[in-house]
């Protein structure tokens, strides 16, 4: 299992993650997009690589906004899956 990481390490790790806070006890992220047809699409991409890492996010979409929650419940807080995803994430992203 993965460890949580230290607040410190965190604060580190987000510097290097614009537009990345925390919130709750997790890495959070609102996305907009041109329309739902961009949003739905960066979704797909996301999905499968998060599929792959066998680690999924906690995600709302309404039309052109994605909002992004990650978390690695196994481990109770933010973990290095959880930064890994999210710098996918934001390569994902594109100019959103």
């Amino acid at each position: 299992m993965a460890d949580v990481l230290a607040d410190a390490a965190l604060d580190a790790a987000l510097a290097d993650l614009p537009g990345w806070t925390r919130v709750d006890g997790k890495l959070h992220r609102e996305l907009r997009f041109g329309d739902f047809e961009q949003a739905f699409a960066f979704m797909t991409r996301v999905a499968i690589a998060a599929e792959r890492m066998n680690h999924h996010p906690e995600w709302s979409n309404v039309y052109d906004r994605v909002v992004i929650d990650l978390t690695t419940h196994d481990a109770g807080g933010i973990t290095e899956r959880d930064l890994a995803l999210a710098a996918h994430i934001e390569r994902a992203s594109g100019d959103a």
